[in-house]
């Protein structure tokens, strides 16, 4: 408590009563009391320490990476989000080839940060499964030894609920994804059964089938396509009329851009910083359609998601899905009515959802967020989105749409 004035110290002059001096005392005492800095607790030093921390290596991480062709200054850390590409015009009178782009690391992962800035070492070992010592699902069962799902004959009216627990690792890829029960690889995409539909031949509609899936296999399964090379095989399946097209997709191949990334229709990643732990799970349907209006005509749908699940190479436990939808329309016609290019398929609608992206626009590659090493992405926005949720059409990106976050990956 403050000493009172001496009355020495008072003005001479001063013609103040005793108690309006006295309440004048009283009140500066209070006021310095409140005003007085607070030494913060052990446990908000603690924290504060731990974010500077992350922020540091963040900026140093931030530092060695390109953003669009540009240095990008490091920000707090925060949530990653999902980017929106740009819907092409329509070319020679064919649908519009619109593509859709979702990148995330999410709702739970921004979570589990929050508990890592606390405690590092028990976030890692929180939940079954997790990161750190005694790790594991909380029945002890193997993601692999799920019983696989029944092959998705129409469309789901719900995002999957079942997954088992826990946190990704490489010897569990994917804990707490609901892709532990889908199928691996080219198998799980399985071709209906080819029949003539208006007008158009059996024939003709196998075969559309059969390079529509080749389509999808090179495109998002090759493993050299996946570790970022040129995905020769899945070009050469284009229609060779289809010379726009083909000419704008290798474009995105040669110098990507914002308005031009080949991951809107390649799976790549950089194979310099992560690499496929495990197999690559696949769940969708193909169906074949009629073509309204217009006899000889049919349209083959394929919707199809996969999930990777990629680790930073050169070691590390971790492990990080990242998850793509792919929404093709391939055309098929009677060879009789229509000129028809046999071996290859005509593209007139293709749309992309990936979730686990860092949100970077035009650097033609997919670069999944970790825990650890984490860099800084656009401010999120938007509600959150469950890339497992395959019970609505995949529709072209909105004009408004920008970096957001999914809800789990």
């Amino acid at each position: 408590m403050a000493e009172q004035p001496s009355e020495e110290n008072r003005p001479e002059s001063s013609s103040l009563p005793d108690d309006v001096w006295e309440k004048f005392v009283q009140d500066s005492e209070r006021d310095i009391r409140a005003s007085a800095p607070k030494e913060p607790s052990a446990r908000a030093r603690m924290v504060t320490e731990r974010l500077r921390a992350m922020d540091e290596a963040q900026a140093e991480a931030a530092g060695k990476r390109r953003w669009n062709g540009k240095r990008r200054p490091a920000q707090p850390t925060r949530p990653e989000g999902w980017r929106t590409g740009p819907a092409l015009q329509e070319t020679g009178g064919r649908s519009s080839r619109r593509r859709r782009v979702w990148s995330a690391v999410g709702v739970v992962v921004a979570a589990a940060l929050a508990v890592v800035a606390v405690n590092p070492s028990a976030a890692l070992s929180w939940p079954p499964g997790g990161l750190g010592e005694g790790s594991g699902t909380s029945d002890g069962a193997q993601a692999a030894d799920a019983t696989p799902l029944a092959p998705e004959t129409a469309r789901p009216s719900a995002a999957p609920s079942d997954a088992p627990a826990g946190i990704p690792t490489r010897e569990k890829p994917f804990a707490g994804s609901p892709a532990a029960r889908w199928e691996a690889g080219a198998d799980a995409i399985r071709l209906p059964e080819a029949k003539a539909v208006n007008g158009v031949p059996a024939a003709r509609i196998r075969a559309v089938l059969k390079g529509t899936k080749e389509f999808l296999v090179a495109s998002n399964l090759d493993p050299a396509v996946l570790r970022g090379e040129h995905p020769k095989k899945a070009l050469d399946l284009v229609d060779p009329a289809e010379k726009e097209y083909l000419a704008e997709l290798r474009a995105a191949l040669r110098e990507p851009t914002v308005k031009n990334d080949p991951v809107w229709t390649f799976t790549r990643f950089d194979p310099e910083e992560v690499e496929l732990a495990g197999d690559v799970r696949v769940r969708g349907r193909m169906t074949v359609e009629a073509v309204k209006g217009t006899a000889g005509k049919a349209v083959i749908k394929a919707d199809y998601t996969f999930v990777y699940p990629m680790a930073r190479v050169g070691g590390g436990d971790e492990v990080s899905r990242s998850i793509v939808r792919r929404s093709v329309e391939v055309e098929a016609v009677d060879p009789a009515r229509f000129q028809a290019g046999e071996g290859h398929i005509w593209i007139t609608d293709l749309n992309s959802e990936i979730s686990n992206d860092d949100c970077r626009e035009g650097d033609g590659l997919i670069r999944p967020g970790f825990f650890t090493h984490r860099e800084t992405g656009p401010e999120p926005s938007g509600k959150a989105h469950d890339p497992y949720d395959r019970s609505k059409e995949l529709k072209p990106a909105e004009d408004d749409e920008d970096c957001g976050v999914v809800s789990r990956t």
